[in-house]
């Protein structure tokens, strides 16, 4: 994020920013671009960047005022006592109210030639940050909230839509009913389908725990092209039970720590990557990418990262 949009949040200023950040990208080499989210960045509520909180403010249905008494209520959930209070509590039909997606994309798809990826939080995420009372089930309220994304995301054009999943990682129990609403997303995706799973960045740390061979089932139901994982904070020992991910399911592989100051090298994205290779075979490695997003970091910081990504890339691939 451009500091200087900290003081001025005017359209002019926001299109100016998001052009800073896919400029920043193109130079480095980055073959799939994205906008930094800055259409959903509040500068007075940065902790959630707009993951969470620019769709439930948005949508009918959902208040985002509460008593002592539902804050209480919330804090009985163990599953998200790293949330002081929820992200909204349902109190009717969950409906799309004045959410646009569609005309996000349309404001950055001018600003760039290169391949778009339109990234936008999953019904199971941000169910889980809800009170509920108004649906019997959990089940019911992710597949409310994935009819409202179904109908927005349908209408964009993008290269690549991406549905970002930063709970589900410490939580696979909830694969029975979260991977029916991630998939009633994804079936209506024009372009490429991706899902992001990470294990949360909440301050620069991880918040969910869990390991990757317990998603396997949860992955195989995904009707995604690609899935984007999160393994260069963790480490590669669990890249073997990717195998058991079924083939039609390419497979993004985390090279970059984005909760790390430290800027890899080249040679070092080489060889996770050569390590991936070796585990999986090339042919199942469809991205390299960062762990997640680069909110957390500074600048500076960010743009060396990228750039170590894609040098690392070609020194996988032996580009000169």
């Amino acid at each position: 994020m451009p500091h200087w949009l900290l003081g001025d949040t005017s359209r002019v200023t926001l299109r100016d920013a998001i052009m800073v950040v896919l400029k920043t990208q193109e130079l480095a080499g980055i073959d799939v671009v994205a906008d930094g989210e800055l259409n959903r960045f509040d500068p007075s509520h940065p902790e959630t960047n707009g993951m969470i909180d620019y769709f439930v403010s948005r949508m009918d249905g959902i208040r985002t005022h509460f008593t002592p008494e539902d804050v209480a209520r919330f804090r009985t959930r163990p599953d998200l006592a790293y949330r002081t209070q929820p992200a909204g509590i349902v109190i009717g039909e969950v409906g799309e109210g004045r959410l646009n997606l569609p005309r996000d994309f349309e404001f950055t798809r001018p600003l760039t030639t290169k391949p778009l990826k339109f990234t936008c939080t999953g019904p199971h995420m941000l169910s889980k940050v809800l009170l509920d009372c108004h649906y019997r089930s959990p089940a019911e309220l992710a597949m409310a909230i994935a009819g409202v994304l179904r109908k927005q995301l349908e209408a964009i054009p993008a290269d690549v839509i991406q549905l970002d999943e930063a709970n589900i990682s410490g939580h696979p129990e909830d694969a029975e009913w979260a991977a029916p609403a991630i998939n009633h997303v994804l079936e209506a995706v024009q372009g490429e389908r991706a899902v992001h799973i990470c294990f949360g960045n909440y301050g620069g740390q991880p918040v969910q725990k869990g390991l990757w061979r317990d998603l396997v089932p949860f992955l195989n139901q995904l009707k995604a092209d690609h899935v984007v994982l999160e393994f260069a904070r963790r480490g590669y020992a669990e890249l073997e039970v990717l195998r058991d991910v079924d083939a039609r399911i390419g497979l993004g592989i985390g090279v970059i720590d984005i909760k790390d100051n430290v800027i890899e090298t080249p040679e070092e994205v080489a060889r996770r990557l050569e390590q991936a290779a070796s585990v999986l075979g090339a042919e199942r490695i469809r991205y390299a990418h960062p762990d997640c997003g680069f909110w957390m970091l500074h600048r500076s910081i960010a743009d060396a990262k990228m750039r170590a990504l894609v040098a690392g890339r070609n020194l996988f691939e032996g580009r000169s």
